[in-house]
């Protein structure tokens, strides 16, 4: 009999194990080389892993729901169908997922029969939502195919899932085709554009007590809720940063022009972020050595220079989706860029490749008006920036002069292994000269 393994495949350089979302084949059915199996949560992303053989889901080994570290066996894949009985005799018994908690405002659904694993598998990275039509719900052996999350909201909104239309892999119900079926705006990660004030929720009742968003993480006062894959990733990257030598510098930028000019292009689909990593991409492409990391070989100069921008997720955690070669993109291609990897970073469709090969971090909080603040750095990096809000502020002059102007305070965090105090100091010195005098050079 030959059996084929399915082993928990690592969808990036940084997991060390992943969470079956959901089986898209049972045991008994045809599997085809190159269809995709199941949908694995990685650290940053929802992934669809293909079958490498051809033949039958034979058995599955941890049920959607199950975590395992990668190289785990979780199902078996069998040549013939005449297999499939000896294959789940001598299988080792599945582990039951765990049941969902209930939530506080309606019953929790009811749980999704267990699906198989795959042999073993190639991570694809799920198709953006721009490039999938939404069709009619796909329906497996007579249940409808959506994400965890997607059923939760259903139940919660009291909305059909069949009556929703899945953009998601393979017709694929997500959250948020529940949320456009409810008939409610759709929430979208915090992401700091500039000075905007941060959104307010919808109105409520007074007397209600305030409610952890639907499918999110966050508990309510008394409750412990366990860390999600994103959080975990995160507390994992934070606590390595602990071991690198950082120091921190910071620095005031006037915004009056920078201001001036956004309200320029901002109309043509430019954001505040777009801008910020354009400014700091062209400055950065001048100092290499800021754009530069420490490898166990030495000092690591890039070829290009990606900025990542941080992004906090609905349902808790941190992903910084990558804006790459943005010394060199059009500002308004690279608006357009944004907008799609905040979309796509919010249903958790990000291939690996756009979450994790920043060499630059930029963190901005202005949205929320703080005066200042610094960043943690990355591991696999060599700084990151710290964005503040811009805000009036009283400023005398080398004449002695008092004006009101728009300025704005930002820190650097940075690898004393690769960059020192003098790298740092004119890397910023060369930002805000570009972003005080000449802002508009970034359209060009």
């Amino acid at each position: 009999m030959a059996t084929h393994d399915i082993f928990m495949p690592a969808l990036s350089s940084t997991m060390t194990e992943g969470k079956i979302v959901e089986w898209l084949k049972q045991p008994g059915d045809k599997v085809g080389r190159g269809e995709s199996v199941l949908v694995v949560e990685s650290d940053k992303a929802d992934m669809d892993v293909e079958s490498f053989q051809d033949g039958y889901l034979a058995a599955v080994l941890m049920p959607a729901g199950s975590t395992a570290p990668v190289g785990e066996t979780i199902g078996l894949i069998v040549e013939s169908e005449a297999e499939i009985a000896d294959a789940k005799a001598s299988a080792p018994a599945a582990p039951a997922a765990a049941a969902p908690a209930p939530t506080a405002t309606a019953p929790a659904p009811a749980p999704t029969p267990a699906p198989a694993p795959v042999a073993a598998a190639a991570p694809v990275a799920a198709p953006p939502p721009a490039a999938v039509q939404p069709s009619a719900p796909v329906v497996n052996d007579g249940r409808i195919v959506a994400s965890p999350r997607a059923k939760k909201l259903a139940s919660q909104m009291g909305v059909d899932l069949a009556t929703v239309r899945g953009s998601g892999p393979h017709g694929r119900i997500q959250a948020e085709d529940v949320e456009k079926a409810s008939g409610q705006p759709i929430s979208v990660p915090r992401v700091a554009e500039g000075t905007a004030p941060a959104v307010s929720g919808g109105a409520s009742s007074a007397a209600a007590p305030p409610a952890a968003p639907a499918g999110s993480s966050f508990g309510r006062p008394g409750e412990t809720v366990p860390f999600n894959t994103l959080q975990g990733a995160v507390n994992r990257n934070m606590e390595a940063s602990l071991a690198v030598p950082c120091f921190r510098v910071g620095y005031t930028i006037t915004t009056d022009k920078l201001d001036a000019f956004y309200k320029q292009v901002k109309p043509k689909g430019v954001t505040m972020t777009a801008l910020l990593a354009k400014a700091v991409a062209v400055t950065l492409a001048r100092h290499p050595q800021v754009n530069a990391a420490t490898t166990a070989a030495g000092m690591a100069y890039p070829a290009d220079v990606n900025v990542a921008v941080a992004v906090a997720m609905e349902d808790g955690g941190l992903i910084t989706p990558v804006l790459r070669n943005a010394d060199r993109t059009d500002l308004y291609e690279m608006s357009r860029q944004w907008g799609d990897l905040v979309k796509r970073s919010r249903s958790k469709q990000l291939q690996p490749e756009e979450y994790s090969t920043g060499t630059f971090t930029l963190s901005n909080l202005g949205m929320f008006g703080v005066d200042r603040f610094d960043a943690i750095l990355p591991p696999g990096t060599g700084a990151i920036l710290a964005v503040a809000a811009s805000r009036p502020t009283v400023v005398a002059g080398k004449d002695g002069s008092i004006a009101v102007k728009r300025q704005m305070q930002v820190n650097l965090t940075a690898d004393h292994r690769v960059i020192y105090g003098a790298d740092g100091a004119a890397f910023l010195k060369d930002l805000a000269e570009l972003i005080e005098t000449h802002p508009e050079s970034l359209a060009l």
